[in-house]
């Protein structure tokens, strides 16, 4: 069927024919004055984000007046230092039972967890390992009995994940203590950040220049091989020069060891709570820390590998 007659007074074009350049002065010449086709003007550029979505600046700051706190609390008394430990996993075991709560309506009681972190952080210091195992046992008995208080429904749920709490947050921090408690203790935590430290820093660095290779994609898609050998490899510097300089007994290549052991175990713990978060749907454990999240979102490559640094420095030179 034959279209339509084009009105009279039209150009002979569709509603839908893109108008010529011609057509276009035509028009804005017919146009009265006043009503001339105004000219698109261009969108203002939007602030590019940093990589990763975070506020550099903001974590540079925070990041400083961490290690600031760490280091003037290990040079005041070491008890000190372990009541910073104290308030830091306190907050972590609250910011993850508190995601958990939210996204999944796990239900942990918080008292047991917090006594428990008091328990087990301060008997590895006075007791030592044994009396940290102890702690932990004790916390996940008073989970289960509290948890009775309420109705049986999900209960196996609840306590698997509360004791998985226990374990993951306040008892791998006190190895943290087990290492403050030696003779030397400042000198071993200062080795145990550092080469954590540089796992995190080397990763960076060298993924953000030369990765090309993802090593998790399903799980951290911004992981590359690449970084994790510029991790393991700084992580091995570090490790070499500390233990030879500031380590009672120690010599460089038990430091490469250590380093080594510490940067892949650190990726392998960011990974563990990737999974975590990744579960949650969710993308920080918290926001207390400006630039980095939560309190989890920084203990996350440090409390796997406090047990093999502890391990290893106790192999070397004695607990």
């Amino acid at each position: 069927m034959n279209d339509a007659p084009n009105a009279p007074g039209s150009r002979g074009t569709s509603p839908l024919t893109p108008e010529t350049p011609h057509q276009l002065v035509a028009d804005r010449g017919s146009r009265p004055p006043g009503q001339e086709t105004p000219v698109a003007q261009p969108e203002p550029q939007q602030p590019r984000k940093q990589r990763g979505g975070r506020n550099l600046p903001a974590a540079i700051g925070v990041g400083v007046g961490l290690g600031v706190v760490i280091i003037a609390s290990l040079l005041v008394v070491k008890v000190l230092f372990l009541a910073v430990v104290l308030a830091a996993i306190s907050v972590g075991s609250w910011e993850l039972t508190s995601r958990l709560a939210e996204r999944k309506g796990i239900t942990v009681p918080q008292l047991p967890l917090l006594l428990g972190g008091v328990a087990m952080l301060t008997t590895a210091y006075w007791i030592g390992p044994q009396g940290a195992a102890a702690a932990l046992a004790l916390t996940a008995l008073a989970l289960m009995i509290l948890r009775m208080s309420t109705p049986p429904e999900n209960y196996l749920r609840d306590i698997t994940t509360g004791v998985f709490t226990a374990f993951y947050v306040p008892f791998l921090a006190s190895f943290v203590a087990l290492m403050l408690a030696a003779h030397d203790g400042p000198q071993r935590i200062v080795l145990f950040l550092v080469v954590t430290i540089c796992s995190d820093t080397g990763a960076y660095a060298v993924g953000y220049k030369f990765g090309r290779t993802k090593l998790a994609p399903t799980i951290s898609p911004g992981k590359t091989r690449e970084g994790l050998a510029g991790g393991i490899g700084l992580s091995m510097l570090a490790g070499a020069l500390l233990m030879q300089w500031i380590i009672d007994d120690g010599h460089w290549w038990q430091g490469l060891i250590l380093g080594g052991c510490a940067a892949v175990i650190a990726t392998l713990g960011d990974l563990v709570e990737s999974m975590i978060k990744r579960d949650l749907g969710i993308k920080d454990m918290g926001t207390l820390l400006p630039g980095h999240g939560g309190i989890m979102d920084r203990l996350d490559s440090l409390l796997p590998t406090a047990p093999v640094v502890w391990l290893l420095l106790a192999a070397f030179v004695g607990s």
